[in-house]
């Protein structure tokens, strides 16, 4: 008795094309089709790590006209700047009344000083899209600079307040 599938009878043998010789390269079951093992890399603790930043990143610019209306009627928060920064473009603002950190954009800054940590600020807010779950600071002005710290102005001169 031989392993090999004896021919059904009135069919011809089929042989592989000539092309069809496996590179050492091709997959040859399900499992060599997942990508590699990813080895994840420890990160350097971040006060921004816990906070889900909305992308793409709502701006003034792509900001809808209506929303800009409805924000600009709306009524004026206080709260303190918890974190900003410059080189990424955001921050977060603390409200006075409690509850979760607003998001604020750089492009939403008016005045003349760039935020840091402790400034108190008045803005007014605006809901994110897609969902309009979420909201933004916009129109942040800054209303006392934090004492004690040194301050940047938008074209890089460092005052001390």
């Amino acid at each position: 008795m031989s392993s090999q599938p004896r021919p059904i009878r009135g069919s011809r043998p089929v042989t592989p094309p000539l092309n069809s010789a496996r590179s050492p390269h091709s997959p040859v079951s399900p499992k060599s089709l997942q990508p590699p093992a990813c080895r994840h890399r420890d990160r350097s603790p971040s006060p921004m790590r816990g906070y889900l930043i909305p992308s793409p990143l709502p701006t003034r610019r792509t900001r809808t006209t209506s929303a800009t209306a409805r924000a600009a009627e709306g009524p004026a928060f206080s709260g303190v700047c918890k974190c900003f920064s410059r080189s990424k473009g955001h921050g977060f603002i603390t409200p006075s009344d409690g509850g979760k950190d607003v998001f604020v954009h750089i492009s939403d800054i008016e005045g003349e000083y760039v935020p840091v940590e402790g400034d108190e600020v008045s803005y007014k807010l605006c809901s994110i899209p897609p969902k309009h779950e979420k909201v933004q600071a916009v129109e942040v002005t800054i209303t006392h600079l934090n004492p004690g710290t040194k301050h940047e102005t938008w074209s890089g001169e460092t005052v001390s307040s």
